[in-house]
This record gives C-alpha cells, structure tokens and sequence, in this order.
C-alpha cells in the first residue's frame, strides 16, 4: 500500500486547508485510516482516525470541532478539513493507514505534508 498526501500550505489563523491521502495497491487490506501530526520537537500525535465504514471516527481534544475526518472508499482516499486553524496546528501532517491480512497486522505511512499557520 503507498499513501500519498496533499493540500498542505500556509494559512493564516483562522483559516481552512482540506487535507487529502491517496491510497493505492492492495487498498483492500486497510481497516482504519488516520491523520497524524507532528511539530518541531514533538512526538508524533494522533489527529483523527476512521474505520472502514466510516462508523467510528476519533478526534483528538485539540481538533474536535474543528476538524472532519471523512473517507471515500470507491475513490481509495481520506480527507481531513481543517477550519478555525490555530498556529498550534503547525506540524507536518501524516497519512496512516492500518492493513491486515490473516492475522499479520502491517502499518503504512505517507510521506507527509507540512502545514503552517501564521498568526
């Protein structure tokens, strides 16, 4: 499985980017789906998650109400909208997606996308 994201930039605060993961080969095997952040100096943090189906969707406090995690499986791609961005929000932005095949388990990660917000 390959992850590629896009729709990272600079914004000012306050303002919106509409993050996007493309996921292509053995896309059949994903379960759940995320987006990850991590910021300078910062451990790597999760954002926002989603299952298969779309039936569960977590958010991390700091997003809630602000971001929307979302899914088209036809499509093999996964969204994240980010509005009322605060420069806390500043990170580089991960793809992950959790595959599973039998019982192994395999974990995939794109290659990032840095987002800025400016105050």
């Amino acid at each position: 499985v390959q992850l590629v994201e896009s729709g990272g930039g600079l914004v000012q605060a306050g303002g919106s980017l509409r993050l996007s993961c493309a996921a292509s080969g053995s896309t059949s095997s994903i379960n759940i789906m995320g987006w990850y952040r991590q910021a300078p100096g910062k451990q790597r943090e999760l954002v926002a998650s989603i299952t298969s189906g779309g039936r569960t969707i977590t958010y991390a406090d700091s997003v809630k109400g602000r971001f929307t995690i979302s899914r088209d499986n036809v499509k093999n791609t996964m969204y994240l909208q980010m509005n009322s961005l605060e420069p806390e929000d500043t990170a580089v932005y991960y793809c992950h997606a959790l595959g599973q095949v039998g019982l192994l388990k395999y974990n995939y990660w794109g290659p990032g996308t840095q987002v800025t917000v400016s105050s």
